[in-house]
C-alpha cells in the first residue's frame, strides 16, 4: 500500500471511530421526541440552513422523532415593507392588525412552513407542515399586557391537542409546526415562536427541546467567550438570576426553557444557530456546544 493509501486509509479510520463515538446517543435518543425550535441565522442563512436541514434528516433516520416549531420575524417584517404596511413594535412585540395578521399568517404558514417541509424531503425524508390551527392542535387567546397595549392579533397559549401531531410522528413524518394559533370563534392570533415550541414540547412529553439562537449559551461572564455554561440544574438558574450571572436578553430565554421543563420536557439546550451542524454537535458529542438545562 502507498504511502497516500495508507494516508486515505488512516482518515477513513478516523471518520469511523467518529461515528462510532455518537453510538451510544443515538442508542439513548432512539425513539425518542426532539422538539426543535427553529428560527435566527439557522433559518436565514443558507449556509447553516442547509447543515441544519441535513441534522435534523439524520436524526429522523437514526431512529429519532424531529418536530420542527418556526419562527419568522424578519420575512415578516420584508413582506410588510414591500406592501407598504408599517411594522409596530412595542416593548418587542409586533403590533399585529388584522391586515398584519393576514400577512404573518401567509409568511408563516405558506411561503416558511412549507420551504422547511421541501428542504427536508430533498433529502429523501418524508415531513408535513402544519400551524396550530389544523386539528385544532393549539388554542389560543387575546394576549392582554398589563401596559394597557393593544397588540392586536397577537395570541397566548391556552391549550395544545397533540393529537395531529403524534399521529404524524407514528406514521413517518417530520411535523413543521407555523407559530399560529385561533380561538373558539376562529380568530387567528400570531403566537411568539419560543413559548409555541414550549407548548408543544410539553404536550409531547418531549425529551428533549433545542433552541436555535444567535447567542453561544449562557455564560459565566459574557466578556469572556471561554465561559460557557455548558450544563445548568434547573433548581440553579433563580440563584444565576439573582447573582447577575444571567441577565438582560438572557433571563427571557433561561425563564422560557424552565417553562419547558417544568411541563415535563426532560432537558432543554440553548444552541447557537450560526454554528454548522450544530444539533449533531450538541446531541451526538460528549461535550456539545451550548448550554443544556436539565431537570
Amino acid at each position: 500500500m502507498c504511502e497516500a493509501e495508507q494516508q486515505a486509509m488512516m482518515e477513513n479510520i478516523e471518520k469511523a471511530q467518529i461515528l462510532t463515538e455518537a453510538l451510544p446517543f443515538i442508542q439513548k435518543f432512539y425513539n425518542k421526541t426532539i422538539v426543535i425550535k427553529y428560527g435566527g441565522s439557522a433559518l436565514i442563512n443558507p449556509e447553516i440552513k442547509e447543515t441544519i436541514i441535513k441534522d435534523i434528516v439524520l436524526m429522523k433516520l437514526v431512529g429519532m422523532h424531529p418536530v420542527i416549531v418556526h419562527g419568522g420575524g424578519p420575512d415578516i417584517s420584508s413582506f410588510l415593507k414591500r406592501l407598504e404596511i408599517e411594522s409596530k413594535f412595542v416593548d418587542g412585540l409586533r403590533v399585529t392588525s388584522q391586515e398584519t395578521m393576514e400577512v404573518a399568517e401567509m409568511v408563516l404558514s405558506g411561503k416558511l412552513n412549507k420551504q422547511i417541509v421541501t428542504d427536508i424531503e430533498l433529502h429523501g425524508v418524508k415531513a408535513v407542515g402544519i400551524s396550530g390551527k389544523d386539528g385544532n392542535t393549539v388554542r389560543a387567546k387575546k394576549m392582554v399586557k398589563e401596559n394597557g397595549v393593544d397588540y392586536g392579533c397577537v395570541g397566548e397559549i391556552e391549550s395544545v391537542d397533540p393529537s395531529l401531531i403524534q399521529s404524524l410522528i407514528d406514521t413517518g413524518f417530520i411535523p413543521v409546526i407555523a407559530p399560529i394559533g385561533k380561538d373558539d370563534q376562529g380568530q387567528s392570533y400570531n403566537i411568539n415562536a419560543d413559548y409555541m415550541a414550549v407548548a408543544i414540547a410539553g404536550s409531547l412529553k418531549a425529551e428533549k427541546l433545542a433552541f436555535l439562537t444567535d447567542v453561544e449559551g449562557v455564560m459565566k461572564d459574557v466578556n469572556d467567550p471561554n465561559s460557557l455554561i455548558s450544563f445548568l440544574k434547573a433548581g440553579d438558574v433563580e440563584g444565576y438570576i439573582a447573582d447577575g450571572t444571567i441577565s438582560g436578553g438572557m433571563i427571557p430565554k433561561v425563564q422560557c426553557c424552565m417553562e419547558a421543563v417544568k411541563a415535563g420536557v426532560n432537558n432543554v439546550h440553548i444552541l447557537d444557530g450560526r454554528v454548522q451542524h450544530c444539533l449533531i454537535l450538541e446531541l451526538y458529542t460528549p461535550q456539545g456546544i451550548g448550554t443544556m438545562i436539565e431537570k
